[in-house]
Formats: structure tokens, sequence, C-alpha cells
């Protein structure tokens, strides 16, 4: 009796996830894994693909580091060599700085549109291609209604969309799945090696439809999220390669 309440339950529980547009993801979990501890704030600890992602990032370092969190996303979840548009007023990234995050800049489409309704009519045109992996895009407010029409975009074409959000003046709720704060952190750089040590960010996951919303330190390493506690061992093994 109580396997088969267990087994009810966990079928209601994707019924629901479904109806809500969170469908079964499609990457392997040896993608999700490399997530770090980030995944398990998601159902079922998948990140959810196909679906609208808010960044709040009212501070121009704050979007330069939200921008390159999200290349981190991008790369270890979308297919290899997958095509992403990124749509903007003006330009926040380095296109070459992606390299860092293994994303190929050859991959990004770059449109800078004038007005912030064109930018909105672009990416919910974009959202719509099937032909596309991920579409990111930077505006000053995004509203109910607007991030509605958004997801009910990609819940029809499982394109999945990360919307960098200015103002945080007015948060009203959106029909996004997750709502994020990135902050950029001091990095550490590596004994023996040139640089300034890999990415590092303050990461608050805000809120997340039916998962549970947290914060880390997290660091970009080894083509993956590390929690900055696990930091010292990878700069362990790297100074082991270099002695």
């Amino acid at each position: 009796m109580h396997s088969n309440k267990a087994t009810i339950f966990s079928q209601l529980q994707r019924d629901i996830l479904r109806l809500e547009g969170l469908k079964p993801a499609v990457t392997d979990a040896s993608k999700d894994h490399k997530l770090g501890p980030i995944r398990f704030a998601f159902p079922n600890a998948h990140f959810p693909l196909g679906a609208i992602h808010e960044f709040l990032c009212q501070e121009p370092e704050d979007a330069a580091a939200t921008a390159g969190f999200i290349g981190g996303i991008i790369s270890l979840l979308i297919k290899e060599r997958a095509t992403i548009i990124w749509i903007s007023c003006k330009q926040i990234i380095f296109p070459p700085a992606l390299l860092s995050f293994n994303l190929a800049p050859e991959q990004v489409i770059f449109i800078q549109l004038e007005k912030e309704k064109q930018i909105l009519w672009a990416v919910e045109e974009a959202l719509k291609c099937k032909g596309l992996e991920a579409v990111v895009a930077e505006v000053g407010d995004l509203s109910f209604t607007a991030s509605r029409r958004l997801q009910l975009a990609v819940e029809q074409s499982r394109v999945t969309g990360f919307i960098l959000r200015r103002n945080e003046q007015n948060l009203d709720t959106t029909a996004c799945v997750t709502r994020w704060k990135i902050v950029p952190l001091p990095s550490i750089s590596i004994e023996g090696l040139p640089g300034v040590g890999f990415p590092r960010w303050d990461v608050d996951l805000l809120k997340v439809r039916n998962g549970k919303p947290a914060k880390w330190k997290i660091e970009w390493a080894s083509g993956k999220f590390v929690p900055v506690s696990d930091a010292a061992v990878l700069y362990s093994e790297e100074e082991k390669k270099t002695g």
C-alpha cells in the first residue's frame, strides 16, 4: 500500500510539472552534474530547459557577471555547436570572453536594437524558432504579461530563454520559472599560474517553480560550477601539475 501511494504521489508531481510547462529534461544526468550543488534546487535535480529564466542585474558589473554565469549554463546544457541569439540595446559582453566558459563566439548571433518594445518583440519571435537552443535578452523591465507571452512561446518551441533585467525597482510577479541575482566575487589566483583566477559569483536563486530557493558561492573551474569551499582542492591539483 505504501509503495502504491509513493508511486501515485510521484506521478502527480510529474503531471503538475508537465501542466506548468516543465517537461522532462532532455539533457543527461552527467551534464546536470556539472552544475554542482545548484542542480538540487530544481525539480528532479534537472535545470529547467524550455523555460524562461529571469536575472536581476541593475549594476553594470552585476550584468557582466550574470552574462558569464549564463554562458556557463548554456555551454553545459545545450547541444554542442548549437545556435544562440543574444538581443540587447547595448552589448555588455565581449564575445571572445565566452571561450572562458567553453562557448564559441561564432555560435552566438548578437542583435542590437534601439527600443525596448523592439527587443521584447524580437525575443518573443526568436523564442518561437525551434532551430535555436537558447535566447538571451537584456531588457529594462519585464511585466507579467510580457513574461507570460515568452513562457508560452518556449513551451511550444522548447527553446530556453534567459532574461537579464536591469530594473529592480518594480519586481512584480512574472511567469518566469526562476529568478536569480548574480553578484561577482573576487577571484583567487593559483600559485605558479598567470592570470587573475577563475570567475566567482555570489549566486542567489530567489525563486524557482516547484523547487527550493537557495544561495551559493560558486566558481567556474575545469569547465563546471564548483562551490568555493571545494575550489582549494582544484587549486591543489593544478599546483601539482605545475610543480
